[in-house]
């Protein structure tokens, strides 16, 4: 099987980190996330690491420079040398350029951009009605799964609970913090002849399909 050079691209709530796993287990690439990769820089103490941590602890993104290394890092290893998948990244034009720099410096290009596209209406909706355990961690959703017993968890019973990020608040707030910095990357690979659009309202199995088959007609 052909091994992929792959970014994933969309709003909050369009479904990257379910897909990213899907895809990285049916192609044999390593899924890149860079909360993964800021997560274990801070665990591990690096200086770069510590720099994001203060941006992140502070509720601000991290700045363009920081996530560049850290991510040229992780993508100059040896697993990533096949092929990778990169979720989150880039967010920003000045990302997608230090990324195509460091591909070029190293002979690779891109395979593709797939570009998960879900109407902002879409993600209110399913989003704000995300509902979780306090305890467990299983997941409901108030209209499309919801519990048993309303505001108690099927699993253990204990309290049922809407992340502090899924509020309408919150979420208007990423995503226009999403078409500001980030929408404009479709315009730069669509320039490019590799954007892969795939409608990613319709439920799990048929948006990652639709992937793979946009994967194989590349």
């Amino acid at each position: 099987m052909k091994r992929l050079r792959i970014v994933l691209i969309g709003p909050p709530g369009a479904g990257k980190g379910t897909q990213a796993k899907l895809i990285s287990l049916r192609y044999g690439i390593p899924h890149i996330s860079t909360g993964d990769i800021f997560r274990k820089n801070i665990s591990k103490n690096t200086v770069l690491g510590l720099e994001a941590k203060e941006y992140i602890d502070n509720g601000d993104l991290v700045p363009d420079p920081i996530t560049i290394s850290l991510v040229v890092e992780r993508l100059s290893q040896k697993d990533c040398s096949e092929g990778f998948l990169l979720d989150g990244f880039p967010r920003s034009l000045e990302q997608a350029k230090a990324l195509d720099k460091y591909l070029e410096e190293i002979g690779k290009k891109l395979d593709g951009v797939i570009l998960i596209d879900v109407p902002s209406e879409f993600i209110l909706d399913r989003m704000t009605g995300r509902r979780s355990c306090s305890v467990c961690g299983a997941s409901y959703h108030i209209k499309y799964n919801p519990p048993a017993r309303q505001g108690k968890c099927d699993v253990c019973g204990n309290n049922v609970i809407q992340r502090k990020d899924d509020t309408e608040e919150t979420l208007n707030e990423r995503l226009e913090v999403y078409l500001s910095q980030t929408s404009p990357l479709v315009g730069y690979y669509e320039s490019k002849d590799i954007l892969m659009k795939v409608d990613g309202s319709k439920d799990i199995d048929a948006v990652f399909e639709n992937i793979s088959k946009v994967l194989e007609d590349a």
